[in-house]
């Protein structure tokens, strides 16, 4: 009985092992591809469907796709209707595991066979370089995962030897909610329904369970393994919270679902190994599990968008809308986390150019639109200490351009902000129409640098900001010297030349800090970038 017990657990542990291992090394050799394919081909939700299907049957983990689209929501990457396709896709691309278990792992004793692999991973992660390292923890990962399911099936037929589980109840709603039950369980204890899958799929080969039981347990795990995006989402943001619930009710809709139809289901097989030559036994299983997830997906995912404005209602977003995909959990990822850093300052950025555009209209024009500051002060804060907890991606990697870039936005927004209210003096000279050229010239400045932050399709808008700020420049430069000379001949009152002065400088300062904001958030700028103009006199 220990050395069942011992088989057994020791089966189980092999076989989490090598999924993490597996998953680990495939996404760190893949580095950031497999993330920015993600979000490139998420246009729709039946893109995005596939996308997760296809990502999660390459790193062969679903909770890893959910938790990284959580993170991909909570830093605004992806909308929520979004998330909820790759929700749908990961559930789905899960069931290759069980495709790769049943048809490799237990048609074929390739336990002595993958030795060699572990041995071989080992070797790469040690001797290896760069994602030749990775890829040798995902080699040994893999052979792993074949000496754990070889481990599980010596310790299943030992247990059918002592218990016989199969005349537990397997007929009947009771037993089959048994069943299901415990395969949510299993699910929970190993947080890993791919394990709880292959499990099962042992101990039907081994023919220590029936096959009603079987397809219970199975449906169990699929409902079981939303407990992990749950417990990532625990203490989240809201838009984590919202896809952790998709998931869930998605899993459990579609368990209930297939609970309800399980004869139809059992049939259909049967009616497949007559016509179709499907094997019975732990391939039928695999085919079962893939078709009761896929008729989830046909059923939710024509409705995904309704679905996810039922979840936005059902959970609103009551946060500061300027900083609220500044999630905590987001520091796991400093990728992740720096572009939804970025976003946060392209928001607050074009809140502060609209109010300082309405700021400089004349007093004929309306100024009831003007964004409040306090707000905005709060989220430059918030951005501040949210950016400075961001971890380094790699001790040994230099530091990225956008993180670069944004230190440089973010001294360029608290300059800003430190004179985004004029004195009297300056509020007094750009009252004066010398000053009308120079605060049209700033507003275009503005009003452009707002329309580019708040959308990549306006078309050459940082090279307008750009020539801009130089001709306000210019214009200052000109300026002083004239306005001194007309001083000199009396045209000016000495008190009112300082006050054009300090507003022409004022309007230069906000010029020149808006153009070097929109430089560095429009993209990914270069480690040290050329300064295309002059810092202006006091900053």
């Amino acid at each position: 009985m220990t050395a069942l017990v011992f088989k057994l657990v020791g089966g189980i542990g092999l076989f989490l092992m090598g999924m993490v291992l597996l998953t680990d090394g495939l996404k760190a050799f893949a580095g950031d591809a497999l993330s920015r394919a993600l979000i490139r081909f998420t246009g729709t939700p039946t893109k995005a469907f596939f996308s997760g299907a296809l990502v999660t049957a390459l790193v062969q983990s679903s909770s890893a796709t959910t938790v990284t689209v959580i993170g991909f929501v909570s830093a605004g990457l992806i909308t929520f209707p979004q998330a909820i396709g790759v929700v749908f896709g990961a559930s789905l691309g899960t069931t290759g595991t069980s495709w790769i278990v049943s048809v490799l792992g237990l048609k074929v004793s390739v336990g002595f066979y993958a030795l060699p692999l572990v041995g071989v991973g080992a070797f790469m992660r040690l001797l290896g370089h760069g994602r030749w390292r990775s890829l040798g923890i995902a080699l040994a990962g893999f052979g792993l995962i074949f000496i754990g399911i070889e481990t599980l099936q010596e310790a299943m037929r030992g247990l059918s030897d002592i218990f016989d589980l199969s005349r537990l109840p397997s007929s009947g709603i009771v037993g089959h909610l048994l069943a299901m039950l415990l395969g949510i369980v299993m699910t929970v204890v190993m947080q890993s329904s791919s394990a709880a899958v292959a499990t099962t799929l042992t101990a039907l080969h081994t023919e220590t369970i029936g096959f009603d039981q079987a397809a219970s347990l199975v449906i169990g795990a699929a409902v079981g393994t939303t407990i992990t995006g749950a417990l990532a989402a625990i203490g989240g943001s809201v838009p984590a919270k919202r896809t952790a619930l998709a998931h869930i009710l998605f899993n459990l809709a579609t368990g209930l679902i297939a609970l309800a139809m399980l004869p139809v289901f059992l049939f259909g097989i049967q009616w497949a190994q007559t016509r179709f030559n499907l094997e019975p036994g732990a391939m039928s299983l695999a085919a079962f599990h893939t078709a009761f997830i896929a008729l989830g997906v046909v059923i939710f995912l024509p409705f995904a968008t309704p679905f996810a404005n039922a979840i936005e209602r059902l959970l609103p977003d009551r946060g500061p809308p300027l900083t609220r995909h500044l999630d905590n959990s987001l520091l796991q990822a400093p990728p992740v986390a720096l572009e939804a850093t970025r976003r946060a300052l392209r928001q607050t950025s074009a809140e502060i150019f609209q109010r300082l555009h309405v700021q400089l209209r004349s007093p004929s024009e309306p100024r009831g639109d003007m964004p409040p500051l306090a707000p905005l002060q709060v989220a430059a804060d918030r951005i501040q200490r949210f950016f400075a907890q961001i971890p380094p991606e790699a001790e040994d990697e230099p530091l990225s351009s956008l993180r670069v870039g944004q230190v440089h936005a973010i001294d360029h927004l608290t300059r800003l902000l430190a004179v985004i209210e004029p004195r009297p003096q300056i509020a007094a000279g750009l009252g004066d129409t010398r000053m009308d050229a120079a605060r049209a010239c700033t507003r275009e400045i503005l009003d452009t640098a707002q329309a580019g932050l708040q959308s990549d399709e306006v078309p050459a808008w940082l090279e307008l900001v750009r020539e801009r700020a130089q001709q306000l420049a210019d214009l200052r430069r000109e300026e002083r010297p004239l306005i001194l000379e007309q001083t000199a001949g009396r045209a000016y009152d000495p008190a009112h030349a300082l006050e054009l002065l300090d507003a022409m400088r004022w309007l230069d300062r906000i010029g020149y800090h808006t153009m070097r904001i929109s430089h560095y958030l429009a993209g990914d700028p270069p480690t040290t970038p050329e300064e295309p103009l002059p810092d202006p006199a006091g900053i």
